[in-house]
C-alpha cells in the first residue's frame, strides 16, 4: 500500500447535469466508494425506482416526501424523515409526492456502481480499503425494516446510527444553525472510507492529508464547499471534519460500508442493534 493517502472524490450534484435514464422519470446523480454507492434522485410523485433483483439488502433515506416500498410480499408506507432496510430480491421504491430521495447499495450493485461520476476511480479496489464482507443475518430474516428518524434523537448527541448487514449510516439530526468552529471533530479512519452526503445546507469539509517522509509528497490542506445535494467521499488516514455554513439548516448523512466496529462496541449508538448481530470475532474481542 502506498504511503500516500488517496484524493478525496465527490459529486457536486447541485451542479452536474443528472442521469436521466437509471429510473424512468428521475434525475439522478450517482457517487461511489470502494464498498458503497449513493444514490441521490430528484423526481414527482408517483415515480417508481425500481430494482429486478438487488443482491444484497439497501438503505432507503426519505426526507419531506414518503414512499411506498414494496419486496416480496410486503408492501410498506414510508413516512417522510425515514430510513428503511430493503432486502435482497426484487423491490420498487415509489414517491408519494415531488421530493428528493436517498437510497444507499453496497457496492456489488454493479450497474448503479459502474455508473457513479467517479467509476474511474475505482476501477480496482482500493488497497487501503478493508474489503466488504457482511454481517450476520438479521434476527428473524430478511424484510422490509422502517424507522422514523424523529423515534432516535437521543439526548447530547447529533448521531442516528443505523446498520444492516453490510451498510451502516448516521443520519445526523438537522444543525439548524452553523457549527461552532471551537467545536469540530478532526479525526480519520485506518482503514474504511467515509461518504457524507449532504441534503440540506452547505458545508466546508476540512482535510488534511497524512505526511510520509518525502516532503515532495506532501499536499496543502482543503477546504471544499458543497452544496445541497452534493456527495463527498473521504479516504482512509485522511484528517477530516465538516461544519454547516450559511442560514440553511444542514442536513448530513454519513455512510460506511461494512458497519463500523467501533460505533456497534458503544452501547446504544446503533438504534437497530437488536436487529442486526454483530460477528462472532467482534462480540468475542469485545
Amino acid at each position: 500500500m502506498s504511503s500516500v493517502a488517496r484524493q478525496a472524490s465527490g459529486g457536486w450534484h447541485y451542479r452536474e447535469a443528472p442521469l436521466t435514464d437509471v429510473d424512468q422519470g428521475a434525475d439522478t446523480w450517482i457517487t461511489r466508494g470502494a464498498n458503497f454507492v449513493s444514490v441521490v434522485s430528484q423526481a414527482s410523485g408517483g415515480t417508481i425506482l425500481a430494482r429486478s433483483d438487488n443482491s444484497d439488502e439497501y438503505m432507503v433515506v426519505t426526507y419531506k416526501v414518503g414512499a411506498t416500498i414494496i419486496a416480496g410480499h410486503e408492501t410498506v408506507q414510508v413516512e417522510p424523515e425515514s430510513l428503511t432496510i430493503v432486502p435482497p430480491g426484487p423491490s420498487s421504491v415509489t414517491l408519494s409526492g415531488d421530493g428528493l430521495i436517498v437510497r444507499v447499495f453496497p457496492s456489488r450493485a454493479a450497474d448503479l456502481a459502474a455508473r457513479a461520476n467517479n467509476a474511474a476511480e475505482y476501477a480496482e479496489h482500493p488497497a487501503d480499503v478493508a474489503p466488504l464482507v457482511p454481517w450476520p443475518d438479521p434476527v428473524g430474516g430478511y424484510r422490509v425494516r422502517t424507522y422514523r428518524l424523529s423515534d432516535h434523537v437521543r439526548e447530547g448527541t447529533n448521531m442516528r446510527v443505523f446498520r444492516s448487514t453490510n451498510l451502516m449510516l448516521n443520519v445526523m439530526t438537522p444543525r439548524e444553525v452553523p457549527r461552532d468552529t471551537s467545536m469540530l471533530s478532526p479525526h480519520s479512519h485506518d482503514d474504511f472510507e467515509q461518504g457524507s452526503l449532504a441534503i440540506g445546507g452547505a458545508y466546508i469539509h476540512h482535510l488534511r492529508y497524512p505526511w510520509t517522509k518525502n516532503m515532495g509528497e506532501w499536499r496543502e490542506d482543503e477546504a471544499i464547499e458543497m452544496e445541497s445535494p452534493s456527495t463527498l467521499i473521504i479516504p482512509p488516514r485522511v484528517i477530516h471534519t465538516s461544519r454547516n455554513v450559511g442560514p440553511d439548516a444542514g442536513r448530513l448523512i454519513d455512510i460506511f460500508a461494512p458497519p463500523r466496529i467501533d460505533f456497534s462496541l458503544r452501547e446504544g449508538v446503533v438504534a437497530n442493534a437488536d436487529e442486526y448481530p454483530m460477528p462472532e470475532l467482534v462480540q468475542e474481542d469485545a
